[in-house]
């Protein structure tokens, strides 16, 4: 398996979203997640179904998957254009070590009744704020039963989370164990307060404790992929 975890996704995109463009993703996401999942069954993917960028059908069930970044600089939000405006650099860094196959993993993308996509719902839910490690706090809460402000979008794509049994077996598969200390909880990139207020960047320096964090979960989990591609 080639893996290259130094290749910016952004290269081969076409000037697009490299999640729906870049030919090199898609590849990478092919090869590093058709494998067995906990039970003992090979998950297959395929970019050979029209209409769909990977898909996964067998006796488990039909899967449409979308590719999704799962790091933000904010570079492009304007609401935060009062922050990042003061410290470009630092913005450029961050976009570009989220521009490898560590910032990236796959989330069901087919529509359940008309509703948000868990890719979706994770931009315009004000209390994840398109934050990775508040969605995986988000979905270690539903798998023990436990309400959350992606629950409801979680519960849509039950049978996909189904696949992995638990929290566990989902960051094992997906190789996320970077973001998870040794007592299975999330390593926070600021302070958590039980979603009871909504996430936001209080000055730089909370913006460079955010950046350090995120920064530091791609580059060790670039290098988890890296070790199993190459065993």
């Amino acid at each position: 398996m080639t893996i290259d975890i130094r290749f910016n996704v952004y290269s081969d995109a076409k000037s697009g979203d490299p999640d729906s463009t870049s030919p090199t993703l898609r590849s990478y996401h092919k090869l590093l997640w058709s494998k067995q999942l906990p039970n003992g069954e090979y998950f297959e993917l395929t970019d050979k179904k029209r209409g769909a960028y990977l898909f996964h059908k067998s006796r488990l069930g039909e899967y449409y998957l979308g590719s999704d970044a799962i790091t933000h600089s904010y570079r492009n939000h304007k609401r935060k254009i009062w922050l990042t405006r003061q410290i470009p650099n630092e913005v450029e860094e961050l976009f570009d070590t989220g521009s490898t196959i560590g910032a990236y993993t796959l989330f069901p993308n087919k529509r359940v009744d008309g509703k948000h996509t868990i890719n979706q719902a994770r931009g315009v839910n004000s209390f994840i704020d398109d934050r990775f490690d508040l969605t995986l706090e988000c979905i270690r809460l539903f798998y023990i039963g436990q309400q959350n402000p992606l629950y409801d979008t979680f519960l849509r794509y039950k049978d996909f989370f189904d696949l992995f049994e638990n929290f566990n077996g989902y960051i094992n598969f997906f190789l996320l164990n970077d973001l998870i200390d040794d007592n299975g909880k999330i390593q926070f990139y600021l302070p958590f307060d039980n979603f009871k207020t909504k996430p936001a960047f209080a000055d730089v320096g909370e913006y460079l404790i955010y950046k350090k964090g995120v920064m530091d979960f791609v580059k060790a989990r670039n290098k988890r992929i890296n070790k199993y591609a190459n065993s």
